[in-house]
């Protein structure tokens, strides 16, 4: 039988009718949802025992693990220490400010056995601090696999002793960490405290594409015979460092490249990293790789099955990188995503890797979280990707069902445990976030002579998605008009975030910041027919790129929090007593630019 996401947790209803309301909304909140949750007591209660047995059936999981919490003992069943790992995080979870813990017996299992993150260093340098954050981060969502994209264009982070050129600040791109890079100390550092939170570190080298500043220090490319041999050089400088017990998975990139001789070069570079005991794993789409690769598709969407090789190992990335889309709502294009594409584990579908690419210079590494929704997008896909199973009524990417859809449900009962969470554990890490729902809207969209109406459901709109739907052509010049009504009690003011450009943290294509007292891409808000102000921009006029800035100087200039609506603070928006009209508009100007509208209401 197919595990299908219900509106309603099966959990839910067990603490709804077995406990008593603080009970059964301690377990109402886990993310991720565990498997099996009986509450046995209706009073919160603080145990003075805790145990934990290692006797557990061979037939469980390395993660499976049981919890029992009575009066007196709390008690953590488990066959391994990864098991128990995740027995702890749930704990956290269930642990109130004053150190309670509802009654219960848990059972919990994820579905699917790989469930990662990655993180690209080579484009941007976190250092051992940050790295440990987010590791942290993913112990507390229960994430087991870390992807480290340790090399990329603009510099190798690794240390390098046989070629030290390599770490040589000369060769690397300028503004982007020169010289930065982590010693085998470090990351023997970094794969024990990650080992210690339940999660295997995977590091990426990629080769033979995303390799700039090899050329730069060694004047030819990787897939040369010269470069192959100073490969086979680092590789085993870093094998020895960094031997197998450590580091069974090896990452080796692959994509993105052309080269002259695709299958020798896979042939050889897959061999020699098997030559020191490590499983490889590779893009697809990407150079040719063998079956023993694990493959991490990365198509963006829902590909048709004869794109996808499901009789080798894979690993899915294809619901998105969190740099792409808006923050805000690309937590529900994870939540509609079916994860390996049928929901469930099987002998070739291993799990998912949730992506955080930084193409964009970041001069402040710690506001790259926030500006990409690493917290939301984290939670989010830890609950897919544990709990597996088909998306209800098979919603699937940016455009959100109506507010009475069973899918949409789901995702507000969702979107509600990330709030508790936001309240409680992580208030930093969430700061940037609020929930979205289903509004309806009449939309209107005027292309040439052309004019096209419909409706469509959400606080943020996916324009582009929503041409596409109506047959608009992506390049066109588009206006968009949005309306509702709002009905309001009483005379007050409410709090909206309003949003007219949703910029990748890629590419950099953008209208930018307009000018003084205007809203991004010809945008407008109204109620009741007066319009909303903007804000007051610190820097008008500027980070306007009609075009693709990779390796471009426009690359270099780093994202501020104003160019990032979600960033920013919420306008005020006076409704007065019975129905208000509300509505936006925007333009899209030129082809590339994100065509895109939010009115997202939130706390001030």
């Amino acid at each position: 039988m197919k595990r299908v996401f219900a509106a309603i947790p099966l959990f839910f209803l067990l603490a709804s009718c077995c406990g008593g309301k603080e009970a059964a909304e301690a377990v109402r909140n886990l993310i991720p949802a565990p498997r099996s949750v009986k509450i046995t007591g209706s009073e919160l209660v603080s145990p003075s025992v805790f145990s934990l047995e290692v006797e557990a059936p061979e037939s469980w999981d390395d993660e499976q693990y049981s919890i029992e919490i009575t009066p007196k003992h709390i008690c953590i069943r488990a066959r391994t220490e990864q098991g128990a790992v995740w027995a702890r995080r749930t704990l956290e979870q269930l642990r109130t400010p004053q150190g309670l813990y509802p009654q219960v017996r848990i059972e919990d299992r994820p579905e699917f056995p790989l469930r990662g993150f990655l993180w690209d260093d080579g484009r941007n340098f976190a250092g051992k601090e940050l790295i440990f954050h987010y590791l942290d981060m993913m112990s507390a969502c229960k994430l087991n696999l870390f992807q480290w994209h340790l090399t990329d264009h603009p510099a190798w982070r690794i240390e390098c002793r046989c070629h030290p050129e390599l770490n040589d600040p000369k060769y690397q791109r300028a503004g982007r960490d020169e010289g930065r890079f982590y010693t085998y100390d470090d990351i023997r550092e970094v794969i024990e405290y990650a080992r210690e939170a339940g999660i295997t570190v995977m590091p990426e080298i990629d080769m033979p594409g995303h390799s700039a500043y090899f050329r730069n220090a060694f004047g030819f490319s990787m897939d040369s015979p010269e470069g192959r041999a100073v490969l086979e050089d680092c590789i085993a400088e870093f094998c020895e460092e960094i031997p197998a017990e450590l580091c069974p998975l090896v990452h080796i990139g692959s994509d993105e490249v052309h080269i002259a001789d695709p299958q020798g070069f896979m042939e050889w570079s897959q061999a020699l990293l098997r030559r020191y005991g490590r499983t490889t794993a590779v893009w697809d789409p990407g150079l040719p790789a063998d079956g023993m690769s694990v493959r991490q598709v990365w198509r963006d969407g829902s590909p048709d099955d004869s794109q996808i090789e499901t009789d080798t190992p894979f690993l899915d990335s294809s619901m998105g990188y969190l740099n792409y889309y808006d923050p805000l709502l690309f937590p529900a294009k994870i939540f509609f995503h079916t994860p390996c594409y049928t929901g469930a584990r099987s002998e070739n579908a291993l799990g998912g890797i949730l992506c955080m690419w930084n193409d964009v210079r970041a001069a402040d590494k710690s506001r790259v979280e926030h500006h990409n929704g690493m917290a939301a997008g984290m939670l989010t896909f830890a609950e897919r990707f544990w709990n597996g199973g088909r998306t209800a009524e098979g919603y699937a990417g940016t455009l959100l069902p109506g507010a009475e859809s069973r899918a949409m449900k789901a995702f507000e009962e969702f979107q509600r445990k990330i709030g508790r969470r936001k309240r409680t554990l992580w208030q930093r890490e969430l700061r940037y976030w609020n929930p979205i729902h289903a509004s309806e809207w009449d939309v209107e969209l005027a292309c040439g002579d052309d004019t096209v109406r419909c409706r469509a459901f959400g606080d943020i709109l996916d324009l582009d998605a929503l041409c596409r739907l109506h047959g608009i052509d992506s390049r066109s010049e588009v206006a968009c008009r949005i309306w509702r009504e709002e009905v309001s009690p009483c005379d007050t003011v409410r709090y909206f975030l309003a949003g007219f450009d949703s910029p990748a943290r890629s590419n950099r294509i953008s209208g930018g910041i307009p000018a003084a007292g205007e809203w991004p891409n010809g945008g407008y808000a109204e109620v009741n027919g007066v319009r909303i102000a903007a804000p007051e921009w610190r820097e008008p006029e500027s980070y306007a790129f009609r075009f693709n800035t990779w390796a471009r100087p426009e690359e270099e200039l780093p994202y501020t929090d104003e160019q990032l609506y979600w960033m920013n603070e919420p306008s005020e928006v006076p409704l007065h007593e019975g129905v208000n009209r509300i509505e936006l508009g925007v333009c899209r100007r030129f082809a590339g630019q994100r065509f895109h509208i939010a009115f997202v209401e939130c706390e001030k």
